[in-house]
């Protein structure tokens, strides 16, 4: 079965615990602070395989976790890193953030990875906080915790030229034709229901790879018929070859424009890619004169073809060579994408430490990246942490702002799941 799209959750592992301990030996009484730092979360990345052609294994939602840092330990000893999971995906997989679309990465190359979750770091023992002010310090940093995230898996096919066409146009006979691919092939509409790839041998030294596509209708790029689901695999086709049949009965020059229209509705770039046109079935008897009249209408090159006959096959494919020997990749991501680079400019203010959310009477919270990551890390187990935790507060003018939103004494704080009490 192929299955061309995914969607999974990866959780990357917490950073180990920074641990709180003296050193006492027989000859070192008072060896000092020993707690090591935690090890690091495991990370989870995708890793493009060759060998892999299809996300069938994916067809259901599927999670990955990779474990947790261990924990810090005694005589300045480091908690162990945890191992990273490596989840192999086909080459030609793209990966987006669900929540977003955001694009993340194009694995398109054998053996090449991408990190879609980064594990925790790991906090530090207290060992790490001894000075010359706090020369016994009881306080260590938690780890900070994994990501989590729900990403969606495409797979868009690495084919060099793409076959388009309405259905029964003749694609999947002229792919069996050229290469040694097996393609269903039968007189009723849509038999090709799954991509199929072939490779051309042009001559000795020379092939491509060629594609055959499920046909398309009208509408296709709204998700009508089967066009929606497989017009994404043209995205890396560098050259586009429409079928159009000639055969009896059918209208060739309605059925061109509408197939254009439909790239072009699509966007990504694929109405301006190198076009050839590949009259087909013109063995069929009044072909030649509705060759003709086509020819009239649509000034473009055109190549008749008989895949009965095998009349034209091979200018076809030498033509497909030609152009592509000239044809540069075109870029994944469209021009127009919402996908923008982040900038960040010094000179601009900082964003606020945190804000403060009024969730109901009497019921305050603080909110923020940097507020909540900060706290993550303190151990808040021991005194010494929790006054870490107080000192920071009031340094980042956590009161005040409490203050100015009409916090009362007595009056409820939450923290992450820290709870504490304002007082005025």
């Amino acid at each position: 079965m192929f299955i061309d799209r995914a969607v999974v959750e990866v959780r990357s592992g917490k950073g180990g615990d920074g641990m709180i301990a003296f050193l006492h030996e027989k000859y070192m009484p008072k060896g000092g602070p020993s707690g090591g730092n935690g090890g690091r979360g495991g990370s989870i990345y995708f890793r493009a395989n060759k060998s892999i052609n299809t996300l069938f294994n994916f067809r259901h939602s599927k999670v990955f976790i990779a474990s947790d840092g261990g924990k810090g330990l005694t005589k300045n000893k480091y908690g162990a890193a945890a191992e990273d999971v490596i989840v192999d995906v086909p080459l030609g997989t793209v990966v987006y953030l669900e929540k977003d679309h955001e694009f993340l990465a194009d694995l398109s190359k054998d053996g090449q990875m991408v990190m879609v979750a980064k594990g925790g770091r790991g906090g530090r023992g207290n060992a790490a906080f001894k000075s010359d002010k706090n020369r016994v310090p009881r306080i260590a940093e938690n780890g900070l915790p994994g990501e989590t995230k729900r990403l969606i898996l495409e797979l868009k096919l690495l084919a060099d030229v793409g076959l388009i066409g309405l259905p029964n146009a003749g694609k999947s006979t002229l792919l069996s034709v050229v290469s040694r691919a097996t393609p269903e092939i039968a007189d009723y509409p849509f038999t090709t229901i799954e991509p199929n790839l072939g490779v051309v041998n042009v001559n000795r030294y020379d092939s491509f790879v060629l594609a055959d596509l499920p046909g398309l209708i009208e509408g296709a790029h709204n998700g009508k018929g089967l066009g929606l689901t497989f017009l994404r695999h043209l995205e890396r086709c560098r050259v586009i070859v429409h079928v159009v049949s000639f055969e009896e009965g059918s209208d060739p020059i309605n059925d061109f424009k509408t197939i254009q229209n439909e790239l072009k509705s699509y966007g990504m770039g694929l109405d301006k890619r190198p076009l050839i046109i590949a009259a087909s079935k013109m063995d069929e008897e009044g072909s030649e004169a509705r060759l003709k009249e086509f020819k009239k209408k649509i000034k473009k090159d055109i190549y008749p073809i008989s895949s009965l006959t095998h009349e034209g096959i091979d200018e076809l494919m030498k033509k497909c060579f030609e152009v592509l020997s000239v044809t540069e990749e075109f870029p994944l991501m469209d021009k127009e994408d919402n996908t923008k680079m982040r900038v960040y400019d010094a000179s601009k203010e900082d964003k606020p430490i945190f804000t403060v959310v009024k969730e109901k009477d009497h019921v305050y919270r603080l909110v923020g990246e940097s507020i909540e990551r900060t706290y993550s890390l303190i151990n808040i187990s021991t005194d010494e942490g929790l006054m870490r935790l107080i000192n920071y507060l009031s340094k980042i003018g956590a009161e005040d702002e409490l203050r100015k939103c009409g916090a009362e004494s007595g009056d409820s704080v939450f923290l992450c799941d820290f709870e504490f009490e304002y007082l005025e």
